[in-house]
């Protein structure tokens, strides 16, 4: 996938750089119309190769953690709450920075907001990496509806919740992939390794060998011999991979298998879900309009599924359908989320019900990935204990049949 860099204008003229990365120039400019902004220029933003972009380096230096932007975020707004001016909050940010990289992006903010810009103008042209488009819009419309620090501090809990969601996610992945990864170096070292010096010492005796110990003797000299071949095609096919996820034909695909598999498609859908109506939410409690919002949500979907029929709901919030109904209508969203969105709209309360929902459907999240590695770990065990038992057995064998050879 290419990098664009563009420069873009909103409706009231001001113009804001960026950074972006999409199959082709098109995608780009569907992205900014759909966020309300105006193509200037687009501009591939390759790099020569042989030689470094200091430019991008500088950019990937000035990165800033998640987790130190989610405390950037709450002390401005509780800055702001205290009455204090934005550049002053800003200027007391630069020292509070527990980085490098973050002293450097709130020195850069802060000198364009002393030069006349907005924070949100100030936050997309300088930083388009750290700043999500969603949280340059929060902030937009913070500026817009005078409430800046409260748009913040639902900000700042958004991405606190957000990155607290990840991290138990990746927790409770960590220990069937290291399980896996130890059991595949452990088969690998017996079998280039181990194994040879069997093969030597069968080879030797000239000694009739039992069928599992040949069939283990030839899988592991076929290794030896032809490793490169097979790292080769392996590399190959993740390189094919990778281009067919970079397709959007392929990706549908790929999208679609997920959400049909057990166990592994209700964890796509209610992690993709819960993301959207916590986004969603956030954006609507913020002052964000519906559409726009909608918009803003479907860009922070992976699932290419998932991204179409919130397009659809977009397509029946303009015919005046609600949210609902079109829900509904999709058959993708869980009945759960339907059901909130519906009572949300009735009660004229949609984003309480939309950041409820999230809440719920975050939790159910954390309790499928559970379960997820509850199975997960006894069917890698097994897998490796059938394969390093068909080992020693075929070892076994080999051993008994030389004990029976004549003196």
């Amino acid at each position: 996938m290419a990098v664009f860099a563009y420069r873009a204008a909103d409706e009231l003229g001001r113009t804001i750089d960026g950074v972006m990365e999409a199959p082709d120039t098109g995608t780009v400019i569907e992205r900014l119309q759909r966020d309300a902004y105006f193509p200037v220029r687009i501009r591939a933003h390759d790099r020569p190769r042989g030689r470094l972009d200091l430019a991008w380096l500088k950019m990937v230096r000035r990165r800033a953690a998640p987790r130190d932007l989610v405390a950037l975020t709450q002390q401005l707004a509780t800055l702001l709450e205290a009455g204090l001016p934005l550049d002053r909050a800003l200027a007391i940010q630069t020292d509070l920075a527990p980085t490098p990289r973050l002293r450097a992006i709130v020195a850069d903010v802060l000198a364009a907001v002393q030069g006349g810009s907005p924070l949100a103008d100030a936050l997309a042209r300088h930083h388009p990496r750290p700043f999500s488009r969603l949280y340059v819009d929060m902030v937009r419309a913070g500026e817009k509806g005078g409430v800046l620090e409260v748009t913040l501090r639902r900000l700042a809990s958004f991405l606190e919740e957000s990155r607290e969601l990840r991290d138990a996610l990746a927790s409770a992945l960590i220990y069937p992939v290291l399980l896996a990864a130890v059991g595949a170096a452990a088969v690998v070292f017996l079998m280039t390794f181990v194994i040879p010096r069997f093969a030597v010492i069968f080879g030797d005796l000239g000694t009739t060998i039992p069928l599992p110990t040949l069939v283990l003797l030839e899988t592991s000299a076929f290794i030896q011999r032809y490793w490169w071949s097979l790292a080769l095609l392996a590399l190959g096919g993740l390189l094919a991979a990778r281009a067919a996820l970079e397709t959007t034909g392929g990706r549908r695909v790929v999208d679609r298998l997920l959400l049909r598999l057990p166990i592994v498609g209700q964890v796509v859908v209610k992690s993709e879900v819960g993301r959207f109506t916590r986004v969603l939410g956030t954006l609507l409690q913020s002052g964000v309009a519906l559409i726009p919002a909608l918009a803003l949500a479907q860009g922070m979907l992976a699932n290419r599924v998932l991204a179409a029929a919130v397009a659809g709901l977009g397509e029946g919030a303009r015919r005046g359908a609600g949210l609902a109904r079109p829900m509904a209508e999709s058959r993708v969203f869980p009945p759960l989320a339907v059901h909130l969105v519906r009572v949300g709209e009735e009660s004229g309360r949609l984003e309480e019900a939309l950041l409820q929902g999230s809440a719920s459907l975050e939790a159910d999240t954390r309790k499928l990935v559970r379960r997820l590695v509850a199975l997960a770990e006894p069917c890698i065990i097994l897998a490796m204990g059938l394969v390093v038992g068909f080992i020693v057995v075929a070892m076994l064998l080999a051993i008994v049949s030389i004990t029976d050879l004549p003196l």
